[in-house]
């Protein structure tokens, strides 16, 4: 499969500080690829570099095939961004923000018209588009974002933290259209804070922790690494342990084995939250 995004040994500095570390990261043409790491680790920066924002002090780097040092022109023609906050002008419609938008992507006036008018229906805003932008609701703002990036048709879709702050109804409903996007031939680079957006969308995903992209795979690969079953336990009420078994069996003879001191168990599956914590010893979102 033709790899969308390559990387090679990529670095950023900003002074003595080294935002990425020698990134080797390869994503794959058509597939949602998660990107997980606590603040500080470096996601922005690889995703400013990836999008032309930010040149990189070392490395090679292709994004849809073509070098974002050579040919900058023809990475920003395949690729469209979804900001974490809200970048579309408060005092415009939806219309009028998508019009904008196609102006600047330098689509014919035939041509915007026909995609305003198809993306609407795709993403359902046809009784909105003639709504204030701040008169939305939180999941059709992000979807008004979504379909602006969208005008001249990318290949990749960056999306960034693309459901914070949203209602688990919301939520769901913007999961829904990346899958959709997904299905129609967009590749989709997401970062997100929320562990269970990654588990559901992701065909793989990458954690990056100082820098270092230190595990790449599928998410249930990376739960099978780590241990499937987990067992939690609350030593004197203060301290919760967890130890991972490759199956249930195993985690129950643990538990028969316990000292009678220990009192609280849970035996649950792993998830991504798991394996993060256990490979950068922080939780998502952690400074």
């Amino acid at each position: 499969m033709q790899d969308y995004i390559y990387t090679e040994n990529l670095c950023k500095n900003y002074g003595s500080v080294t935002a990425i570390n020698n990134l080797n990261l390869n994503v794959r043409a058509g597939e949602i690829f998660g990107f997980l790491g606590p603040n500080g680790a470096g996601k922005t920066t690889t995703i400013r570099v990836l999008t032309t924002l930010t040149r990189p002090t070392s490395g090679y780097v292709s994004v849809g095939g073509y070098d974002i040092h050579d040919e900058i022109d023809k990475v920003k023609k395949v690729i469209g961004v979804v900001q974490q906050h809200l970048s579309l002008d408060r005092d415009l419609t939806v219309r009028e923000n998508m019009e904008f938008h196609a102006r600047i992507q330098h689509l014919s006036s035939s041509k915007r018209k026909q995609r305003i008018t198809e993306l609407l229906e795709y993403v359902e805003l046809t009784e909105y588009a003639d709504k204030m932008i701040d008169t939305l609701s939180g999941g059709m703002k992000k979807k008004a974002s979504i379909v602006c990036s969208l005008l001249h048709e990318p290949k990749l879709l960056f999306l960034d933290e693309p459901t914070v702050g949203l209602d688990a109804q919301a939520r769901r409903r913007l999961w829904d259209l990346v899958r959709r996007l997904n299905k129609d031939g967009t590749t989709i680079f997401l970062t997100t804070h929320y562990i269970e957006e990654a588990e559901v969308l992701c065909d793989r995903v990458g954690i990056m922790h100082h820098g270092q992209l230190i595990v790449v795979d599928e998410p249930a690969n990376l739960r099978e690494k780590v241990g499937s079953i987990v067992v939690e336990t609350l030593v004197d009420n203060k301290d919760t342990h967890y130890q991972f078994f490759a199956n249930r069996e195993v985690a129950t003879n643990y538990v028969k084995n316990l000292p009678s001191e220990v009192k609280t168990v849970i035996i649950r599956e792993s998830n991504l939250e798991d394996v993060f914590i256990e490979q950068t010893g922080e939780k998502v979102g952690d400074p």
